[in-house]
């Protein structure tokens, strides 16, 4: 889980522009939420490696999926249009966004 995470937090600065796609427009600073959610993973992925920080990085991974939701959200409601994707996949992201969120709270148990 903390490879997955650091990995998809660098990609956030590699390719910001394919996660800018999917920031629903009413949000302001759509560069800036990209760089920042990456960051976030990068840190909290990171803070899952120690187990002194582990339940800490669990909740705000939570935290973290919780608010990039609406980026997920999004991307359904325009059937994949935003992201050049399928409606089933688009709309088959939703759900997977909850196991997510299961998988951090496991790990804020161990």
């Amino acid at each position: 889980m903390s490879l997955f995470y650091i990995t998809v937090g660098i990609d956030h600065f590699i390719r910001p522009g394919w996660y800018l796609q999917i920031v629903p427009p009413i949000l302001p600073f759509k560069y800036e939420l990209v760089l920042l959610s990456g960051g976030f993973e990068i840190l909290l992925g990171g803070l899952l490696l120690y187990p002194k920080f582990r339940h800490v990085a669990s909740w705000g991974l939570i935290a973290l999926l919780i608010a990039v939701y609406p980026a997920n959200i999004y991307l359904a409601l325009t059937n994949g249009s935003a992201m050049d994707t399928t409606p089933a996949i688009a709309w088959g992201r939703l759900p997977i966004q909850f196991i997510f969120i299961g998988i951090a709270y496991w790990h804020s148990k161990v």
